[in-house]
């Protein structure tokens, strides 16, 4: 998390620690089922994530939409509003309980689960009525909070080589909530508890190193199902005191380093160095880590790629999703010159690709590879090649293989795969491919393109 100007903060708070914990003792790693693939939906409004569910997300095979935080928050048009909450009232500016609720419905109609992304470190940094009508002040949240559910120190964060200045001091100047108290530990259950009775099936964990482990089990273990999918969002540090390694036992985390690396790979290395790509480069077990490309505080940060980066955004995407590691998020966003910008038309999605949306979920490269995952899932790595540069390509068992070309030129090769001879689509482009007696295709990929086939696709 970046340490700006406090609105320039601010607007990386939504992610500096997130994540959707699982219990410790029936801890559910990656999302549950054969779809583990999320499109997260930022700053869209309920309804519109509804429609998303019906007409995009359910039909492309996608597993689980992940909404932004539904709770009442300070007012304000920039995105990281969302992140300063005042209650636990289904009452910010994406929609009301009502909405919340009949979305829910609706997108576990269309197969789709949903994810809640949820605020439970901290409250506000100021005074003022919130979304809902509710008043409030920095320390105080009549009928939640006083001052004595918050942590003593109300310094910002300034150390993190020391674990309590982390977990017990102010994130960018915002409320911190002492997460050891019972009270607090039941308020904060209480919430969760409320979205379970909506139908929500999973959290993401906002701020979770900022949070220990075990208040986060406590409260975990209190929800009427402590084994709800859960996923903590717990940035990684070199030689910080809270490492990402403590909150496994609570379900997954959020891999930020897998998201830092393929920038660095798909914008200044070499794919070629992808072929150990997951464990052996120091990330957490593939069964415990939650992936993505880019999310809405990394894509603002520079830190990972973005949609500005072009066909290195989309191709790292189709190697996500290609790739056997991890339970990957895909952003889905809007445009943004302004970093704390909030979203065009309050959040209301009339259509993708207009108004500012970018709709990345949707884009064809990448929504053609959800149902790939889907169908490769549980197959290792096969039949890796490459050309020591920026060309790559793999099996996964007998039932996908992909093409990545990163070069600025077109490629032209026979491939050796595990698949069955027949003809296939690739769902890059919606082109037929041939697959011979042993197992070999021929084709020519343009430069920043890549080709993929799986086992049930045969026709285009």
């Amino acid at each position: 998390m970046a340490r700006r100007a406090l609105s320039a903060a601010l607007a990386l708070i939504a992610g500096a620690a997130a994540a959707l914990v699982a219990p410790a003792t029936t801890a559910q790693a990656s999302p549950p089922g054969v779809k583990d693939v999320t499109a997260v939906l930022f700053e869209w409004k309920f309804d519109s994530v509804a429609r998303a569910c019906t007409d995009s997300l359910g039909p492309a095979g996608y597993g689980y939409v992940q909404v932004s935080p539904p709770q009442e928050h300070i007012q304000g048009g920039q995105w990281w509003t969302s992140y300063q909450p005042v209650s636990y009232k289904i009452a910010g500016r994406l929609g009301d309980r009502a909405s919340f609720a009949a979305m829910v419905g609706t997108c576990h109609s269309a197969g789709v689960k949903v994810v809640a992304d949820s605020v439970i470190n901290h409250m506000s940094a100021g005074s003022g009525t919130g979304t809902g009508g509710s008043s409030y002040t920095k320390y105080n949240y009549p009928g939640v909070y006083s001052a004595a559910d918050m942590n003593d120190c109300t310094a910002q964060i300034s150390n993190y080589q020391d674990r309590a200045n982390v977990q017990n001091c102010e994130l960018v100047g915002l409320a911190d909530l002492d997460t050891g108290e019972d009270y607090v530990r039941g308020r904060i259950a209480a919430y969760l508890d409320d979205l379970l009775s909506l139908g929500v099936d999973g959290f993401r964990v906002d701020a979770a190193k900022h949070m220990p482990a075990a208040d986060l089990a406590n409260i975990k273990s209190r929800l009427r199902n402590p084994g709800v999918y859960w996923k903590q969002e717990v940035i990684y540090g070199s030689g910080e005191a809270v490492q990402p390694t403590e909150y496994t036992g609570n379900g997954d985390v959020q891999e930020f380093r897998y998201a830092y690396d393929l920038k660095r790979v798909f914008t200044n290395e070499r794919l070629a160095y992808l072929s150990n790509f997951g464990e052996s480069w120091g990330y957490l077990s593939s069964s415990k880590a939650g992936v993505f490309v880019d999310n809405h505080d990394t894509e603002r940060g520079g830190t990972t790629l973005n949609y500005k980066n072009g066909a290195a955004y989309t191709l790292a995407n189709v190697f996500m999703l290609a790739y056997p590691y991890g339970a990957p998020d895909i952003n889905s966003g809007y445009e943004w010159s302004d970093v704390d910008a909030g979203p065009p038309n309050g959040g209301t999605v009339a259509a993708c690709w207009q108004d500012g949306w970018k709709c990345q979920h949707a884009w064809p490269e990448i929504r053609s590879m959800v149902a790939f995952r889907n169908a490769t899932r549980g197959q290792s790595v096969t039949n890796w090649w490459d050309n020591g540069y920026q060309a790559i390509a793999f099996g996964r068992g007998s039932k996908g293989y992909v093409a990545i070309n990163h070069e600025s030129f077109s490629l032209s090769r026979t491939y050796q795969t595990s698949l069955p001879a027949g003809t296939y689509c690739n769902v890059q482009n919606n082109t037929s491919v041939t697959v011979n007696s042993s197992g070999q295709l021929t084709a020519t990929l343009g430069a920043n393109t890549a080709l993929a086939i799986y086992a049930g696709k045969t026709s285009c």
